[in-house]
Formats: structure tokens, C-alpha cells, sequence
């Protein structure tokens, strides 16, 4: 399934409840391990961690 869209994020955990409106979905933390992305289970959401950011303290 390709990516509906695709979000430059500045943590490797990202929260996605899949939009307002009637399409949402309930919210969802998710981490973006080594490879850089992440991809949401429900609604196909891609979350790209930005180039040179950096981790979050005591996460």
C-alpha cells in the first residue's frame, strides 16, 4: 500500500490519529526506528524524521 502522505517529523515518536474529520482514526504513537520512517498502520500516514534532528532526552 503506498503512503497517503508523507510528514518531516523533528522526534522519533510521532502521534497520528489520521486527520479531523470523519476519516480519523484513533491516535496512535509510533516510533521511527533506525531506517528513518515509519508508515501508520491505519491510515497509511508516512513520517520522515528530519535530517539532522536529533533524539529526545530521556525517551
Amino acid at each position: 500500500m503506498k503512503p497517503v502522505d508523507t510528514i518531516i517529523v523533528e522526534s522519533r515518536t510521532v502521534g497520528c490519529n489520521g486527520g479531523d474529520g470523519p476519516l480519523g482514526h484513533p491516535l496512535v504513537y509510533l516510533k521511527i526506528g533506525d531506517e528513518g520512517d515509519v508508515v501508520c498502520p491505519y491510515c497509511s500516514r508516512h513520517f520522515v524524521l528530519a535530517e539532522g534532528a536529533e533524539e529526545a532526552a530521556g525517551h
